[in-house]
Parts: structure tokens; sequence; C-alpha cells
């Protein structure tokens, strides 16, 4: 209890709400924010010597200590200011024709269902979403039945790691395998991963993965990176271009060169993800997970417990880690998120999900049993 109000006092969230909505777009401790107003200053302290001499070193050294993190090679990663951006870049370079599939999943981001509705629209490609339905049970029973959606159009296998709207972890390292062994490409979308389960990228085996920084590493807004296995890097063309694309002073990588540069902007949240690593480093973040992880799975239970509903999958780590989600019964979900914020002083995801109203609940660092308590007191009121 003592670290929790230790490290709680070190974010600086609102105190007088009970913030269970990590997971939205995360919270950045204070030592943390401090270095990142650092670079800020430093860049608008002499702006021409900062962009055009000192940037390309600044980032480079950045991007090695992600790269260490993600246990890959520093010129096969590349910061972005968001997955949605790094993910946009590569759907927009595929190579699709009319009647080439997707395979996905029907648990994805939205704004990624978007992204590739709009480019198959523009490609005549399609984005078929595999039904997973809810309960999940067994990772392997998984993998046998999104793999039965594969047919001789698939060319691209395209996934979460940790999905959004329910909160499950789901077997990307075997799918990555047998999607190489059937040479079809594997894009992996790790926005929830980095921060909340240990990441050895080589290990998962993706062509192509992308992560946020600024959720569960605790970075700064507006960080996240672009991982791309060197085999498919060239197909990889730059969302925006720039100085980096034909450039002057090439570097050792034409996949930094072509992405990294977009022209000016402040790179500060980029400069700062090292020290939001050092920061979890020093604080042991792996009891810290352990912890988080404890509360989201007793206060699953306690959800399932007041609506009587049936939980989505089993109590174990290997479907979920510092966020859960549970079923509400048919609610009018906007209301309830205003009435619990309003009236509450509580912050915590809503969705719906296949018509399924679904209750998302984030824990971090900062969090502990009394925000449970507070949340399933006022649920009880409200429901």
């Amino acid at each position: 209890m003592e670290n929790t109000t230790t490290l709680k006092s070190q974010f600086l969230l609102d105190p007088g709400i009970v913030y269970l909505n990590h997971g939205s777009f995360g919270a950045c401790p204070k030592p943390v924010f401090e270095a990142y107003q650092h670079w800020q200053r430093e860049l608008e302290r002499q702006p021409v010597d900062f962009l055009n001499r000192r940037a390309a070193g600044l980032l480079a050294e950045a991007r090695a200590k992600l790269a260490t993190y993600l246990g890959v090679e520093a010129d096969d990663v590349v910061y972005f200011p968001n997955p949605t951006t790094a993910l946009n870049m590569v759907a927009r370079s595929l190579d699709l024709r009319p009647g080439d599939e997707i395979l996905t999943t029907d648990h994805e981001y939205g704004a990624m269902d978007r992204m590739w509705r709009f480019v198959c629209r523009k490609t005549g490609a399609r984005y078929v979403q595999r039904p997973i339905p809810l309960p999940v049970t067994y990772h392997a029973d998984f993998v046998e039945h999104f793999w039965a959606g594969i047919n001789a159009r698939t060319r691209v296998i395209f996934i979460s790691h940790i999905t959004s709207p329910t909160a499950l972890t789901f077997p990307v390292r075997e799918i990555c395998r047998r999607a190489r062994q059937a040479g079809l490409l594997s894009i992996v979308d790790g926005a929830h991963a980095p921060g909340q389960i240990p990441l050895n990228l080589p290990d998962i085996g993706a062509d192509i993965y992308a992560g946020a920084c600024h959720k569960w590493l605790c970075a700064p807004k507006g960080s996240a990176f672009l991982y791309a296995r060197r085999e498919v890097q060239a197909t990889l063309e730059p969302l925006v271009v720039s100085w980096g694309w034909e450039s002057d002073k090439p570097g050792h990588s034409l996949f930094v060169d072509y992405h990294e540069w977009q022209g000016t902007r402040d790179i500060a949240a980029f400069l700062t993800v090292p020290a939001a690593i050092e920061f979890q480093a020093q604080n042991d973040w792996n009891t810290v997970r352990q912890r988080c992880r404890e509360l989201a799975s007793e206060t699953r239970r306690r959800l399932n417990e007041l609506t009587s509903l049936e939980a989505i999958c089993p109590d174990s780590p290997e479907w979920f880690t510092q966020m859960a989600a549970a079923r509400l019964p048919d609610v009018d979900l906007q209301r309830l998120e205003q009435r619990l914020y309003n009236e509450f002083g509580i912050e915590v995801a809503l969705t719906r999900w296949n018509d399924q109203p679904l209750i998302r609940v984030s824990f971090q660092a900062y969090n502990s049993r009394a925000d449970a308590d507070a949340l399933l007191d006022a649920l009880a009121q409200l429901l």
C-alpha cells in the first residue's frame, strides 16, 4: 500500500477523479513529464541548433534505447506520434490488388477498421473480420479458429496483440509463425502491449509491429514506434516525403531516413521515451504489473458477480494483465458514463462490442483497491 501511495504521488492526475482508464491515453509520471519539458525548452532555446544540428543524434540515441527495450536493432525501429499514423503508412504502402484479402478479427480498434476499409475502397481488396465469439477459452483454440479464415486470396494478417474494446491478449506469436510459413505478411497492432507485458519483438516474429509508448509505458502523448523486419522495410513508403527521401546525408538505414523526419515538429515526446523506460526500471515495474494484474482480476470477478453475467475469458494472465473487460446489462452506455463521471468522479471506459455492452477497467501504478471499491459501489447504485 505504501508503494501505491508513493507512486500515485508521482503522477499528475487530478486527485479528485477515480482514474480507471489508463488504457485510452495513458498518464505520464512527474519525472518523465519534467524530462519532456526539458526537451521542449531545449528546442525553444535555440530552434535552429536543436533541429538542424542536434536532433538527428538525439533521436538516434533515444531510438537505440527503445530498440534495446524491444530486443531489436536500432535501425529497424522508428518513432511515430501514434500507432494509427504508423499503421496508416504501412497500409498505404501495400501493393494490394482487387480480390486480395486482409484477414483480421472483429475485436480490432475502430480507427484501424476505418483505415483498412478506406484502403480497400481504393484498391479493391477485402477486409475480412473473422468473428471471435465470447467467451474465448484457450489460445490454441483461438489460433485454429482464426487460421481457418485463411484462403488462397489472403495476403495480409492484421491482428491486435492486446485488443482495445475487449482487453484480450491474443496469441500473436503463433499467428505470426504460421503467417511466415505461409508467406503472408503479418502486421501486429501492439498499441497496448509496451509497458503492460514484457516485449521481445524477434520472439513474436511479426513482419511489422506498431506500439504506443504513451499508454502503458507512461511516456508523453505523441510517442509511439513502428518496427519492421529488414526484409520488408524496402516496401514501406514514407507517409510524408521530406528531407529523408533522397537524403543529402543518408544514415545507416533508409528505413529510418524515409520515416523519421516529417518536417518541423516537436520531437520532445520521442526523446523522453528513455526516461519512461528508466522510470519503470527504477520502480520495479514487474512488481507493479503483478499487483495491477491482481487488482484487474479481482475487480473483473466482482463486476461479473454484480451483473450475474458470464466472464468473457478465463481468469488467466494468458488472456489479460492490467486491463480487463466485463459484460454489462443492456443499458444506455452514454448516460451511464456521464453519471459515473458527473456524480461519482469515475473515469472508466464503456463500449459496445458487437452490440454487447462492456466495461473496460485499467489498473496502473497509481490505482488501489479503493478505486475498484468506488466503481463497484457506484455501479451497484446505477445499475
